[in-house]
């Protein structure tokens, strides 16, 4: 038998993980972008059929920090670094509007 006691939070809807995930709206915002320029940028090795070695030559960083993109460390990396990693390849990176609640 389960007892519980006090009330019951009401479920909450997120419009991303990031909004559930962040304690303010900028930093979620920060990690949607970074997101979506981590996947542009391991989309365009694998489309490239590079290497983790010709992938950092290009992007202008080392081998180790390739091995992290393709694993989604996020944690790792600057929206920043992202940036000047896709500027390195000529990939232009646009932010995805989203819709003020």
């Amino acid at each position: 038998m389960t007892t519980r006691t006090g009330p019951i939070a009401a479920p909450q809807t997120f419009d991303s993980v990031w909004d559930a995930i962040c304690d303010t709206r900028e930093e979620a915002e920060q990690m949607k972008l970074r997101s979506e320029v981590m996947a542009d940028l391991e989309r365009f090795v694998k489309d490239n059929r590079m290497t983790e070695a010709q992938a950092a030559d290009s992007f202008g960083v080392t081998q180790p920090r390739i091995s992290d993109l393709m694993r989604r460390k996020f944690d790792r990396f600057s929206l920043d670094s992202l940036l000047s990693m896709a500027e390195k390849v000529g990939l232009k990176v646009y932010a995805t509007p989203h819709q003020s609640s």
